[in-house]
C-alpha cells in the first residue's frame, strides 16, 4: 500500500484498464472505471452468436501467458483452464497442407530443401535473440531475406506479412516477427515442445464476469456506457463531463487509442499530441461463423493465396470442446486492414457472401447450409505498426499534462497485442506511476 490513498479516473473497461484497476486497488487507491460501452473487455469481449456467448475475436492463452494464468488464478477459474495439443494448416497455391510437425513440415511441397533449412533456422535465430533494439532499424522484410532467402521470402513471408500488415509491412521493422516467434516459442518451452495452448472453460465472458466482481469487491467501481466528452487537469485533479455532469478525480489514466485520446484532451501540448497520432495502425474486421460441423482439424491455418478475402481460418473448435458450442464449430475468419480501408464500409451481407464464397473454394465439403450464425466485429485500431525506432519515439506513460497518465497498446514495444502483454503493459504503467509499488512474483 502507497502512502497516499488517491481516486484514479481510468478511461476505458478493457483488459489494460481492468489491470491497471486491479493493481491500483492492491495498493490501497479508489478507483473508477469510466467504459462507454455496455460491458467491459475491450477486444477480449464476447458476444452473443446464434445460442452460443463467446469470445468476438479470437483469443488463446499459452503456458507461457504467465500474468493471464496468474490473475485466473487469482479470480478463482484456475481448475477450469484446458490445455489442447492443437495442429497448424498451411494453404498455399489452392492446397491445404499439415504443418503441425517437424516430419510434414520436412514434406512441404512448396519450398525445397534448402528453403526449408533456411526457415527453420530463421526461426532458431529469432527465438534466441535477447536485445531485439537494433532489429528496429531493420526492415522486417529484409531482416527475413538474409535469413530465410529470396524465394522463401515471397513464397512464405510476404504473403503473411501483407496478410497481417497489408502494404504497411514495409514500413514495419524486424521486431515484428521476432515478437511473433518469441511469442510461440515462450510457449513451446513450457509445454513440452508442443503447441499446448489453453482456455478457460465458459471464455473471456466468463473470465471478466470473475474479474469484474473480484474488482468491485476491493472497492472499484466498474460504469458502463460512461461516454467521456473530455477532460481538463491542473495541478489539484482532473476534471471529466460525462452525460452532462462533471466527476472528479486525483489522476486519470487514459487507456484509449491515441486518436481518441487526443481528442478528449483538448489542452494536450502539440509535441504530445503528434507523439500520439504519428504512428500508423492496423484495423480488423473479423468475421465469426458459428458451423453444423467442422471445416477441419487445424485450429489455426495460414493463407497464402492473395484471393482469399480473409488473413487466417481460425477453427476455435479445433482447440476448444465442441460442448462449449453446444455441439457446433465456431470458426473466425478476420482480415486486418488499414483504418481507412473500404472493407469497414461494406455490409455484413457483402463480407458474408464473399467470405463463405472463399470458404467454399478452400474446403469443398462446406455449404453455406452447415451456417447457423454469422456475425461481423469492425474495430478500425487495433495495433501500431512497429516502424523505425518505435520504440524510442512512443509516447510516455506520464502525459505532459499534469495528473493525465497514458496506458494503450501502442506502448506495447517488443512484444505482440495478446491478453497477457495488456496485463504486462498495466504493471509497467503502475509501476511508472509508483514506482515503489511491488507485485507478488508469479508462482509459474
Amino acid at each position: 500500500m502507497t502512502n497516499q490513498s488517491l481516486h484514479y479516473g481510468i478511461v476505458g473497461g478493457g483488459m489494460v484498464g481492468l489491470g491497471l484497476a486491479r493493481r491500483l486497488a492492491k495498493l490501497g487507491h479508489q478507483v473508477t472505471i469510466l467504459e462507454a460501452g455496455d460491458s467491459i473487455g475491450g477486444l477480449a469481449g464476447a458476444w452473443q452468436l446464434g445460442d452460443v456467448t463467446w469470445d468476438k475475436h479470437y483469443h488463446v492463452i499459452l503456458m507461457s501467458d504467465f500474468l493471464v494464468r496468474d490473475l485466473v488464478a487469482e479470480i478463482g477459474l484456475e481448475q477450469d483452464f484446458r490445455w489442447v495439443e492443437t495442429k497448424t494448416g498451411f494453404y498455399t497455391d489452392g492446397q491445404m497442407y499439415s504443418m503441425s510437425n517437424s516430419m510434414e513440415f520436412l514434406k512441404f511441397p512448396p519450398l525445397g530443401l534448402l528453403d526449408k533449412i533456411r526457415l527453420a533456422m530463421t526461426i532458431t535465430v529469432a527465438s534466441k535473440i535477447r536485445d531485439w533494439r537494433y532489429l528496429e532499424r531493420v526492415p522486417v522484410a529484409t531482416w527475413l531475406k538474409r535469413w530465410s532467402g529470396g524465394r522463401t521470402l515471397e513464397k512464405i513471408w510476404i504473403p503473411l506479412l501483407k496478410a497481417k500488415l497489408g502494404d504497411a509491412y514495409r514500413e514495419s521493422m524486424a521486431t515484428f516477427i521476432w515478437a511473433t516467434i518469441a511469442r510461440m516459442y515462450a510457449a513451446r518451452r513450457s509445454g513440452l515442445k508442443k503447441e499446448m495452448f489453453g482456455y478457460v472453460h465458459g471464455g473471456y465472458h466468463r473470465i471478466l464476469a470473475a474479474l469484474k466482481s473480484s474488482l468491485e469487491k476491493s472497492g472499484v467501481r466498474v460504469i458502463t456506457g460512461a461516454k467521456v466528452a473530455g477532460i481538463r487537469s491542473d495541478a489539484t485533479g482532473v476534471r471529466c463531463e460525462i452525460s452532462g455532469t462533471e466527476h472528479r478525480f486525483d489522476r486519470m489514466i487514459l487507456t484509449t487509442n491515441p486518436h481518441v485520446t487526443n481528442r478528449l484532451l483538448p489542452e494536450l501540448p502539440a509535441e504530445d499530441r503528434h507523439r500520439l497520432t504519428d504512428l500508423r495502425y492496423q484495423g480488423i474486421v473479423c468475421v465469426s461463423v458459428l458451423l453444423r460441423k467442422p471445416l477441419d482439424r487445424f485450429y489455426v491455418t495460414n493463407i497464402t493465396d492473395s484471393w482469399v478475402p480473409f488473413t487466417a481460418v481460425i477453427e476455435m473448435s479445433a482447440l476448444v470442446n465442441r460442448e462449449e458450442f453446444n455441439g457446433h464449430s465456431l470458426v473466425y475468419l478476420p482480415k486486418y486492414v488499414a483504418p481507412d480501408d473500404p472493407l469497414f464500409d461494406e455490409s455484413d451481407a457483402s463480407i458474408r457472401n464473399r467470405f463463405l464464397a472463399a470458404l467454399s473454394r478452400m474446403y469443398p465439403h462446406f455449404s453455406e447450409a452447415d451456417v447457423i450464425e454469422l456475425q461481423v466485429s469492425r474495430v478500425r485500431e487495433v495495433f501500431a505498426i512497429s516502424s523505425r525506432d518505435y520504440s524510442k519515439r512512443v509516447m510516455p506513460f506520464k502525459s505532459s499534462l499534469p495528473n493525465i497518465w497514458l496506458a494503450n497498446s501502442s506502448q506495447i514495444v517488443n512484444g505482440t497485442l495478446n491478453v497477457n502483454e495488456s496485463l504486462a503493459l498495466a504493471d509497467r504503467a503502475v509501476k511508472a506511476i509508483h514506482p515503489e509499488a511491488t507485485f507478488p512474483p508469479s508462482k509459474r
